[in-house]
């Protein structure tokens, strides 16, 4: 039998239709892949007892279905990771954060619901950057994560996600849930040399979702192929109720998009995505993107957001701001930990300073200073004002063209240690990405090179609000063109 862990997660929902092997045959392989798989730090908690009653489970489900005549679910006996930040009833779930302690939810998110619905076999909680705090995964309180991908030292995986990112890429699950609140699922994605995407903001909801900042978190997958993660969103959107910014629509059938012809769309390229600085490499690599979707028959047309280089400063205004008052609650009073002080105020003091990290404490610090009477007409709400124009460069730029190509990241992954103590230089590393995310945008970011290392590089592809059907024709599209199939060496079993 072929290496079950090498499928992309239609092979392997196909394999397991037709009979060729087992959920629990399937469930096994991958299990193993992660207990050899140490060395990249990619999980938090792991569930593989349950991961093995869940795939037995449904080997039963689809025997009994068969005889029915029914259908299964989307995700039938397919061994997936679930990042930290999910609630899941009755498993850890600490957001990579000691304030939270060994909490145990007693309620399941609505998209980790959605999935096991849709007969998920959950492998186990994946690490992440600290309350999604990050850009490199290193600043979760349970180390680093490391990048599959290598030169001659540990590479980061990008962030938040990047226990997501990681697992897929090493193929210890068939694909991962994921956030974006900045780029926390592109930027991993194109680390790593997987498909990411962040859809329109509403799309999934976010209740059951340790919140970073509600008006720009977005739940999303990180898969193998574009495909891959199409079937995966099928099973994460929908509306709920709980959720007052969930999108009362239809689900569209996005799987039907991937590999549908893209001629006749037009594409922009704004001019604002070329940096300063910006390497070679990532210039050239655009521009073979640019000629790939040409030659699909796309036509291409330049475009400008002007308000693209006030993206970065006004998200690390809103961001903070908003994680600011989402973290309050995290007080030793109600769950997680509790450092008792000399009086109440001693003890909210002592749980918070232990409890949060470095990075964390920055942010919570930088949002509640432009919240504060007197700086917050001169911050928050120019922040504010700031998101408005960038929404409406979008609303412009979608007058010419139907989707925008850009570089995913202004570089390849970096070393672990190098730039974690650099934050301005760290939060460089969302430089394309925020625009989509405060503008509510769906962005996708797939695979296409290898740099002069040999590490993977991503292009990234936003379209308009509730158009993920063009964002994946065009995503497919240029994974078809690129033809990557690039894995990294086996270097951590």
């Amino acid at each position: 039998m072929t290496d079950l862990t090498k499928l992309t997660l239609a092979d392997a929902l196909d394999g397991m239709a037709k009979g060729d092997f087992s959920s629990v045959e399937l469930t096994d392989a991958h299990i193993k892949a992660c207990e050899g798989a140490g060395k990249l730090n990619a999980f938090i908690t792991d569930t593989h007892d349950l991961a093995r009653e869940q795939a037995k489970a449904s080997d039963a489900r689809r025997v009994s279905i068969k005889k029915s005549g029914g259908t299964v679910g989307k995700l039938e006996g397919a061994p997936l990771g679930v990042k930290d930040l999910f609630c899941t009833e009755g498993v850890k779930t600490c957001a990579a954060s000691k304030i939270l302690g060994d909490f145990q939810p007693p309620y399941e998110s609505s998209v980790t619901a959605n999935m096991k619905a849709d007969g998920m076999v959950m492998l186990g909680k994946l690490n992440l950057d600290e309350f999604a705090m990050g850009s490199s995964n290193e600043t979760s309180s349970y180390g680093p994560v490391i990048n599959p991908w290598r030169k001659n030292e540990d590479l980061v995986p990008g962030g938040s996600s990047g226990g997501s990112a990681s697992a897929v890429a090493a193929d210890l699950c068939l694909g991962a849930t994921a956030t974006d609140t900045g780029g926390s699922i592109r930027q991993p994605a194109s680390f790593t040399g997987t498909v990411g995407i962040k859809p329109t903001y509403g799309r999934c909801s976010r209740w059951g979702v340790v919140a970073f900042a509600s008006s720009l978190d977005q739940a999303g997958p990180i898969a193998k192929t574009v495909k891959d993660s199409a079937i995966l969103l099928q099973s994460m959107a929908g509306y709920d109720a709980k959720d007052s910014t969930s999108l009362d629509l239809e689900v569209p059938d996005w799987v039907s998009a991937c590999g549908a012809s893209i001629k006749g769309m037009k594409i922009g390229i704004p001019k604002e995505y070329t940096i300063e600085g910006m390497p070679k490499e990532i210039e050239d690599l655009w521009q073979q993107g640019i000629k790939w979707l040409e030659e699909a028959g796309a036509e291409i047309v330049h475009v400008s957001l002007p308000h693209t280089k006030y993206a970065l400063p006004a998200y690390y205004v809103v961001a903070p701001a908003e994680a600011s008052s989402n973290l309050a609650r995290y007080d030793g009073m109600r769950y997680g930990l509790r450092v008792e002080g000399e009086n109440l105020a001693g003890t909210y003091e002592r749980t918070r300073t232990e409890g949060f990290g470095a990075e964390v404490r920055r942010r919570i610090m930088i949002g509640t200073y432009v919240l504060s009477a007197g700086y917050y007409d001169a911050y928050y709400l120019r922040a504010q004002k700031v998101r408005t124009k960038i929404a409406d460069d979008f609303k412009a730029a979608w007058e010419q063209c139907d989707a925008l190509l850009t570089p995913t990241c202004p570089s390849a992954p970096f070393a672990v240690g190098r730039k974690v103590n650099d934050p301005i230089t760290m939060y460089l590393n969302d430089i394309f990405t925020v625009t989509a995310n405060l503008a509510g945008l769906p962005g996708i970011s797939v695979p296409v090179s290898l740099d002069k290392d040999g590490l993977p590089l991503g292009l990234q592809i936003i379209g308009r609000a509730l158009d993920e059907e063009t964002v994946f024709k065009a995503a497919s599209a240029l994974e078809d063109a690129a033809g990557f199939t690039a894995k990294p060496e086996k270097w951590w079993a």
